[in-house]
């Protein structure tokens, strides 16, 4: 690296800790007692904006009055980024994160602020950061394999696929949990999106329905199009992995209720305020389960569907 390189990154880097010091007041130093509960969002739109709402609903009228602020990486990145490191720096008030892009630079940031992450899908991350936690995204995988059940009462084999990279321990998991129901896993590997084609064709001969396992490489939008086909033209039904996926003509697909998620991560952070140790406060789950259905995909693949579970249903496609 060049010297004059060197030194522009170093005046660069001492500008930005200026700005974060003068932007925002620090509270800590002043004694202040009732320092604003920070609140960042990765986006400010669709779930984020519900999750949001339920955050706040949950910490209105906190027994220390704190103020609740809200930012957004989305809409004002640089003010959100030195609310979170300025936050960070009191210990007294927990930092609620929503989304994986605040949640990853709230847990970056120097200082002992404990952090309440929402919407994050690996429980992991949380795990091995000290004084962290949350609300995950993803159900456990026994709750989704016990939903595929009373879909699909009659599907005894279940096709998966899946990058061992990112989801060899989610398969072994699936494995056990699959014996315990007495369902047979039939998993296939795809370590590149290039491999697809040929796992789904393995699993047309074997597996009686195909689930939807979060996965950054077998299920994206340049992936959508060759799943659902597949589903199709083979009878084979698909769960998908939200109600677009339903929309587009997966069987059902699990959901999440936005606006308790909020809720929750709200009331963990209560929990954090009234002086409890973020520590001792695990990553949890979803503890409301909602689900979308496709009827006119349930009429192709010629299965009927409980009126209980249609009712059921927070969304039903026609």
């Amino acid at each position: 690296m060049q010297p004059s390189t060197r030194i522009h990154r170093i005046v660069s880097s001492l500008i930005f800790a200026i700005c974060v010091a003068v932007a925002v007041p620090n509270t800590t130093a002043r004694g202040d007692e009732h320092a604003p509960i920070v609140v960042v969002t990765s986006r400010d739109d669709g779930p984020y904006e519900t999750v949001v709402s339920g955050i706040l609903e949950a910490m209105e009228g906190n027994d220390d009055q704190r103020v609740l602020r809200v930012h957004s990486l989305q809409s004002e990145n640089d003010n959100a980024t030195r609310a979170i490191f300025e936050a960070k720096k009191d210990p007294s008030a927990p930092i609620v994160t929503v989304g994986s892009s605040a949640t990853r630079v709230a847990l970056e940031a120097p200082g002992n602020a404990p952090v309440i992450a929402c919407m994050v899908f690996d429980a992991q991350d949380l795990k091995e950061q000290k004084g962290a936690t949350g609300v995950l995204l993803e159900f456990p995988i026994a709750t989704q394999l016990e939903w595929i059940h009373r879909f699909s009462p009659k599907s005894q084999s279940i096709g998966v696929l899946y990058n061992p990279a990112e989801n060899q321990g989610r398969i072994e998991e699936a494995r056990r949990a699959a014996r315990k129901l007495g369902l047979r896993l039939v998993a296939r590997e795809v370590r590149r999106p290039q491999d697809l084609p040929d796992a789904l064709d393995s699993l047309a001969r074997e597996a009686d329905l195909l689930w939807g396992l979060t996965d950054h490489t077998v299920l994206s939008r340049q992936t959508a199009q060759a799943i659902l086909l597949f589903s199709f033209r083979n009878r084979i039904p698909f769960t998908g992995l939200s109600a677009s996926w339903v929309k587009a003509g997966a069987l059902y697909a699990l959901d999440r209720d936005y606006g308790d998620l909020g809720a929750q991560c709200g009331e963990m952070a209560m929990e954090v305020l009234k002086g409890r140790s973020v520590n001792t406060l695990p990553p949890a789950i979803p503890r409301k389960v909602v689900y979308a259905i496709n009827l006119r995909t349930a009429e192709h693949l010629k299965l009927n569907l409980s009126r209980e579970l249609i009712d059921g249903a927070a969304e039903v496609f026609r």
